[in-house]
């Protein structure tokens, strides 16, 4: 196994709660029939959550990601997955819990529109 995979193993474990919450949400097919994945990696990184056949990576951010270093970092990692053919849709990690049904119509337009 590599070292990725690994990563993204123990990511899984460790998801915080809004993943926690919107994988209750996305897992075994619950929307529409999509299936997505978790801490999946698509190398050279590892995304919060990925609809391969649509080829959607969905992202949750937290308060960390506010920093300049790392909204660079995420501007880079994006236009890298978007090279891939990949689309990134973003989310704040609080919005997920105050408006998740927002934050689900957002997911479902963006497959549907692929």
């Amino acid at each position: 196994m590599n070292r990725l995979t690994k990563f993204a193993r123990e990511l899984r474990r460790k998801s915080t709660d809004a993943e926690t919450f919107l994988w209750k949400l996305l897992r075994n097919r619950r929307l529409k029939q999509y299936k997505f994945r978790r801490q999946h990696v698509i190398p050279p990184y590892i995304v919060d959550f990925a609809c391969l056949r649509k080829k959607l990576v969905v992202e949750l951010d937290g308060c960390h990601h506010a920093d300049p270093k790392v909204k660079r970092y995420d501007e880079r990692r994006s236009r890298y997955l978007r090279a891939q053919g990949y689309e990134v849709i973003r989310f704040w990690n609080s919005v997920v819990f105050r408006k998740i049904e927002e934050v689900i119509d957002d997911i479902i337009h963006a497959l549907e529109k692929r």
